[in-house]
């Protein structure tokens, strides 16, 4: 059985004023996903609520694959300290996901060349620590100045959430 308070996790800092499917905390139609750190790979422990599912209480893949490109994007955006976009990623699925059940999603960022790219990679894991699906994306990387001139954020989400990210 999976265990998220035996390691030396750090809560991710969010916001109320995000209204993101994936990770919003007042999202009520979403996943309300949350997020914690050793500072190599971030972690979620997520639950995939029934009215996400496909068939016979399985994870619809659309969610599945919304799971893993939330935790590359935290992963990503925590770990790198920037604004980032998912510019491509796959997804391989191995195992399928169930409903109901809390599961665990891993992201680390495997290459970042210093300046617009970044290759991370993610992972979901079932309550039996069996790999479920995983994937891998490419990342745009914007500074927060470009982000805001091109309309990603304006100036209270870089208040309210990159600049307490970035003083972490």
């Amino acid at each position: 059985m999976m265990q998220q308070n035996n390691r030396n996790y750090k809560e991710i800092l969010n916001t109320e004023t995000n209204t993101c499917f994936g990770c919003s905390p007042t999202n009520s139609l979403g996943l309300q996903m949350k997020f914690f750190s050793n500072e190599e790979t971030v972690y979620s422990w997520p639950s995939i609520p029934e009215h996400m599912g496909g068939w016979k209480k399985i994870a619809h893949g659309g969610i599945v694959s919304t799971i893993l490109d939330e935790i590359m994007s935290w992963a990503a955006i925590h770990l790198l300290k920037k604004v980032t976009l998912t510019n491509s990623m796959t997804v391989d699925f191995i195992k399928a996901v169930r409903v109901g059940e809390v599961l665990r999603a891993e992201g680390r960022v495997i290459d970042f060349n210093g300046k617009r790219t970044a290759l991370v990679e993610g992972f979901l894991f079932n309550h039996q620590d069996e790999l479920c699906a995983k994937s891998k994306g490419d990342f745009t990387v914007l500074s927060t100045k470009l982000a805001k001139r091109i309309g990603i954020v304006d100036d209270d989400h870089i208040k309210d959430f990159f600049e307490p990210l970035i003083a972490q």
